[in-house]
C-alpha cells in the first residue's frame, strides 16, 4: 500500500499516471495550499489539514470523492460525470475536464473557506 501520493502514483500504468498527475496540478493551481496525504488507500488532498477531496484511479476512471450538493448550474455540468450520488467519474475514455475539475476544486475549497 502506498504511504505516499508519489508512490501511489509511481504504481500506476503510465498513461493513467499522467491522468492522475493531471488532476493534481489542477488541484494545486487551484488550492496553492493544498496539503496532501493518503487516507482510505488513495491520494487526499486537504485544506487546514482537513480532507477536501479523494482520488482515485480505477480500470475504466478516476473518482473524485466525496461531491457534495453543488450550485444547479454546476450540477448540470458534472452531471454526465457522476457515479454515485457523491463521486465523480473520469473515464479514461474521454478527455480529462480539466476546467470542469478547476470549477468543482474551487467549489470544494469555498465550501471549506465558508465553514460548510
Amino acid at each position: 500500500m502506498a504511504g505516499t501520493v508519489d508512490e501511489y502514483l509511481a504504481a500506476l500504468p503510465d498513461d493513467v499516471r499522467a491522468r492522475v498527475e493531471e488532476v493534481r496540478r489542477v488541484v494545486h493551481e487551484v488550492v496553492p495550499d493544498a496539503g496532501e496525504t493518503i487516507s482510505y488507500a488513495m491520494p487526499t488532498f486537504t485544506l487546514d489539514d482537513q480532507p477536501l477531496l479523494h482520488v482515485a484511479a480505477w480500470k475504466q476512471h478516476i473518482g473524485i470523492y466525496p461531491l457534495p450538493p453543488l450550485a444547479p448550474e454546476l450540477d448540470a455540468e458534472v452531471a454526465p460525470y457522476r457515479g454515485s450520488k457523491d463521486t465523480m467519474k473520469l473515464p479514461h475514455s474521454r478527455p480529462l475536464p480539466r476546467d470542469l475539475v478547476a470549477v468543482v476544486v474551487g467549489a470544494l475549497a469555498e465550501r471549506r473557506r465558508a465553514g460548510d
